[in-house]
């Protein structure tokens, strides 16, 4: 029976995800061996520490940004008057900030990702307006060029990008592709002799757009020798070229007002070939790449944020009186409290790691830096929410600070990649190693292919491995055991709900998105608690060496552990006990009703 045009389009969306995602090197990262029932410690422990000399080097720069930032930046002027004013980009390029990581060959400061997190976790404190200024930028304008970049168009473009004599955009998102990267509709055609691009198109939501002089911009150019076929194809586009007509510059919003978030389009554009960056066709793997590094400055924008709220909530509820005490001494309160104490632990334990993982030259992190994204924009939102219940009314006037920052929040789970997207990525990606190896074990049974059987016996053997061998999680400090123990377990358990969901659900389970939701978030609680205990260690480990030092108080890993590792078992009990059914017959119900 011939396919249906639903099952070809099934297949065609999983052949073009395959090209995308899992044409490269594919290295057993810890996210992926999670999934299998391991635990690679390699990833993550020792907890990531910058070396003497990179620490000195932070120091100073982050002396010399706060001062900067102190003189120059006021969060609630840039909201009112939605805009940057000139004289702090002056101030970010002047303190090196917006080429931080480029080489010192063409004017930057050669930071690694750790130390440029680090920087903007102090922006991300003070204003998030600024902090996704600079990521624009810096993580994905400029990066592309960083990464991607020939020799020549480096030397043309980075030393004026990185003095901040001139800003970048990176130009994406359309009215049909945002998280759905692919299905960009803006076209590249190339000219009869070959020498240039015809763009035409229009792009949406595009941050610095009005304030920029160099687009890294995604079109569709025709596959050679494959007439009928297109790819997407990264350029460098700059908005003073004829036939470019910016429709809007700065979209009215409701956050991050500062920003120039702006609409253009291009109507039959010339962009010569040497403006291509990246290989032909091969935009979208520029784009999944360079994001990898702009969700890992998103973790940090958001942990200096989540500081923030925190620090907020601590002043307040120590000062504020009602019924004759202080707001901190009612224990709803204090829940407040301790959830964000908790949270902003481990939110930057996990920017630390994973940055680590980009400066250590690992490859294929990209459900590292989903997980990262996803988990720091839920819990600052939560954060936000929290400081401002423990601030009351006072909260909603315009003299308080957390009513902007509640305004300013609410784009992190959407930007980048939305949370519910990234979500899908996270449990799909992750359970496709597990995936295969049932896979080739059921081909190998049904067809009884004996060329096939040592791979089958291999597969077969990894199965049962991780289902009968619970994983070691390596700390060095004995009054951590007891926790490490417990991941360990949680991390089997884990691996045997992957399996079983596998072995259920098969094929239909990449349409299952409540199921996907639960592995997820199992997986990023796993993922949070792994960089918290590896954090914990270390620094259990640094206090015995610092000798008559007064001792740390480690009770905000304690609780995130407890509560962490005790939501993940919820979610994966879950997975068998739950309303699903209910739920989506009352959407499917109010769906038919408004029709």
């Amino acid at each position: 029976m011939a396919p249906s045009e639903a099952e070809i389009q099934r297949q065609k969306e999983m052949q073009q995800a395959e090209e995308l995602l899992f044409s490269g090197r594919q290295e057993l990262g810890f996210a992926k061996g999670l999934f299998l029932g391991n635990f690679v410690a390699d990833w993550v422990m020792p907890y990531p520490r910058l070396e003497a000399t990179r620490q000195t080097e932070l120091e100073s720069a982050l002396s010399e940004v706060r001062q900067m930032l102190d003189r120059d930046l006021d969060p609630d002027w840039i909201d009112r008057n939605a805009d940057i004013p000139r004289h702090l980009i002056e101030g970010l390029a002047r303190t090196g900030v917006l080429g931080m990581t480029a080489p010192r060959e063409v004017g930057g400061r050669g930071f690694s990702q750790m130390q440029y997190c680090r920087i903007l976790e102090e922006i991300g404190k003070r204003d998030a307006s600024t902090s996704v200024f600079v990521n624009a930028h810096h993580s994905i304008g400029i990066r592309a060029l960083l990464l991607f970049g020939t020799r020549e168009q480096q030397a043309q473009w980075l030393p004026s990008l990185v003095a901040g004599e001139k800003l970048a955009a990176f130009a994406l998102t359309e009215r049909e592709a945002g998280s759905d990267a692919a299905n960009v509709r803006m076209t590249a055609t190339p000219s009869e002799d070959g020498s240039h691009y015809i763009l035409n198109g229009e792009k949406r939501y595009i941050t610095n757009a009005a304030v920029s002089q160099v687009w890294t911009v995604m079109a569709r150019t025709p596959v050679p020798n494959k007439p009928g076929k297109d790819a997407i194809t990264a350029f460098l586009v700059t908005p003073d070229t004829p036939g470019v007509e910016m429709i809007e510059g700065r979209m009215p919003k409701l956050g991050i007002r500062g920003t120039a978030t702006g609409r253009f389009r291009l109507n039959n554009v010339r962009v010569p070939k040497e403006n291509i960056l990246g290989p032909l066709g091969k935009g979208l793997r520029v784009a999944l790449t360079v994001l990898d590094f702009g969700r890992t400055t998103f973790g940090a924008c958001c942990t200096g944020a989540a500081k923030h709220c925190l620090q907020l909530a601590i002043e307040h509820a120590n000062s504020r009186q009602q019924f004759k005490k202080t707001l901190g001494n009612f224990d709803l309160v204090k829940k407040k409290i301790a959830r964000m104490a908790a949270d902003v632990y481990a939110m930057e334990a996990m920017t630390n790691v994973t940055a680590s993982l980009i400066d250590r030259g690992l490859e294929d992190y990209m459900i590292e830096t989903a997980m990262l994204k996803v988990f720091t924009t839920d819990r600052l939102w939560e954060a936000v929410n929290d400081a401002f219940q423990i601030h009351g009314g006072s909260a909603y006037f315009d003299d308080n600070p957390l009513g902007r920052m509640l305004r300013d929040a609410r784009i992190n789970q959407i930007g980048e990649g939305s949370n519910e997207v990234l979500t899908s990525f996270i449990a799909l990606v992750g359970m496709r190693g597990p995936g295969m190896e049932f896979k080739e074990i059921y081909d190998t049974m049904t067809s009884f292919a004996f060329n096939r059987m040592s791979k089958a016996w291999s597969a077969g053997l990894h199965r049962l491995g991780a289902a009968v061998r619970t994983p070691n999680v390596p700390v060095q400090s004995a009054e951590l055991r007891g926790f490490a123990g417990q991941l360990g377990r949680l991390i089997w358990r884990f691996n045997i709900a992957v399996n079983r969901c596998l072995v259920v659900y098969r094929e239909p389970v990449l349409d299952m998105q409540l199921i996907q939701e639960r592995i997820a978030g199992a997986a990023m609680e796993l993922f949070a608690s792994t960089c918290a205990l590896s954090r914990w260690d270390s620094e259990l480990q640094a206090r015995g060496r610092n000798g008559g030092a007064p001792p740390p108080d480690f009770s905000a890993p304690a609780y995130f552990l407890r509560k962490s590792i005790r939501h993940a078992k919820k979610l994966l009990a879950e997975l068998n006990d739950n309303d699903d059914h209910a739920l989506l017959d009352t959407a499917n119900a109010a769906l038919r009703a408004t029709k």
